[in-house]
């Protein structure tokens, strides 16, 4: 309730925000100004368009060995190579996704780059933040630079209108299906593996032990769940199945089959694998449910495309009502639903304590409260620590209410000072 009180009548004396957990706090962003905040947002939105910019050069890349007329064209002399059936179909199904996938490996670690710049005082922010510029960028390049410049642009320079995109996804969405079920098995079915075996962490414990000769395997539990990459990939392989459902149903029963053994793989290693740092509050949920109807949305203009091809007028009337109650259900759920995503509501709050209250917990939690919040890296020694908080009652009035206003630092150790 506090939280959303507004502190003051004048917006520019204070701005305030939920805490994160202590675990979550991201410290090297504590001290950014708040009015560089909107400035580092709009650079790196800035960065991450010219970024997905770049990145048509290897899509388009990619693009030109699915095509082998063109591939030929470019490089004459693999002419008499690409004759032969084993080479053609090397090149032309299952090589380009495999060189797409290692271009974007490349993309999380940009992205986490910038959602840091970005400003963000938590650690569950900055990687919702990145989870998101993955998940756009993954849907631009994967899905539609690849639909476009695979299919339409080598048909027509321009739409002629707006009202041909829908044609034109439904005549474009075909001809990349096999690349899209290459994808899946290269990118969906390889990083499960991959994440089964933890090849990272491994190498890099062999590292560690080999040739830097260092014993200690504290840091070896440390590992979280990486957000940032795997959302984007399942929201990305949901995306696909809905708009190839359609016209590639082929590709259907290996997304289910990633789905089933990517619910066994993920729930192994979110229970014996990671370790669970802070509580987002379920932040990415409105992130899978708005791709979800984005997915529905596309899927449902794809098919007005198709019956508009078949020249079914009574199918297409049918989709345009469908498209404008996807739409209000959206909006109904934003309504509805997105304020609990928000704040945490004050019944669970209080569950909460009384939960706390009842297990004998609150002891523990007055005793760590004065410290959750203090960077670790500045504690001096944690001993001392403990003991000024345990003194912290009795020296308090030690200080003058004039030195606290100063910020001074008070007899036990403590700096009582007043941000405006």
């Amino acid at each position: 309730m506090t939280a959303q009180t507004l502190q003051t009548s004048n917006p520019m004396l204070w701005v305030t925000d939920l805490a994160p957990e202590p675990q979550d706090v991201y410290w090297s962003n504590i001290c950014i100004p708040y009015r560089q905040l909107w400035i580092r947002k709009i650079a790196t939105l800035v960065a991450s368009i010219v970024f997905m910019i770049v990145f048509l050069i290897p899509v388009t890349f990619v693009q030109s060995l699915t095509q082998l007329d063109n591939l030929q064209k470019l490089l004459p002399f693999m002419t008499g190579m690409l004759k032969n059936k084993f080479v053609i179909q090397v090149v032309s199904g299952y090589l380009p996704s495999v060189i797409l996938v290692l271009f974007l490996c490349a993309v999380p670690p940009v992205m986490m780059l910038f959602s840091a710049v970005e400003g963000s005082i938590s650690r569950s922010g900055r990687k919702m933040s990145a989870c998101c510029k993955v998940l756009y960028f993954t849907i631009w390049n994967v899905f539609f630079v690849n639909v476009f410049a695979g299919s339409i642009i080598s048909q027509l320079s321009v739409f002629s209108s707006v009202r041909d995109l829908p044609a034109q996804l439904a005549k474009a969405v075909p001809s990349q299906a096999t690349f899209f079920t290459t994808y899946v098995l290269s990118s969906g079915w390889a990083s499960l593996a991959i994440e089964v075996m933890q090849i990272c962490p491994l190498l890099y414990n062999l590292f560690q032990r080999v040739i830097l000769r260092v014993k200690d395997d504290s840091e070896g539990g440390s590992l979280s769940f990486p957000y940032h990459t795997e959302i984007p990939r399942i929201l990305l392989f949901g995306f696909l199945g809905f708009t190839c459902s359609i016209l590639a149903p082929l590709m259907l029963p290996f997304l289910l089959f990633y789905f089933f053994l990517a619910y066994l793989v993920y729930r192994n290693q979110i229970i014996n694998v990671y370790i669970t740092k802070y509580d987002s509050g379920g932040q990415y949920w409105p992130i899978a449910h708005n791709t979800t109807v984005f997915s529905l949305i596309v899927a449902q203009v794809i098919a007005l495309g198709v019956f508009g091809l078949k020249h079914s007028s009574v199918a297409s009337g049918f989709t345009i009502p469908l498209l404008i109650c996807t739409l209000l259900f959206h909006q109904y759920c934003r309504q509805r639903f997105l304020p609990i995503f928000k704040s945490n509501s004050a019944q669970i709050l209080i569950d909460m304590d009384l939960r706390d209250e009842h297990s004998g917990s609150m002891g523990e939690i007055y005793e760590h409260l004065s410290s959750a919040y203090s960077q670790s890296s500045l504690v001096p020694d944690a001993s001392n620590h403990t003991k000024c908080f345990s003194n912290r009652e009795d020296k308090r009035s030690d200080q003058s209410s004039e030195d606290i206003e100063k910020g001074l630092p008070s007899p036990n150790g403590w700096n009582f000072t007043f941000l405006s």
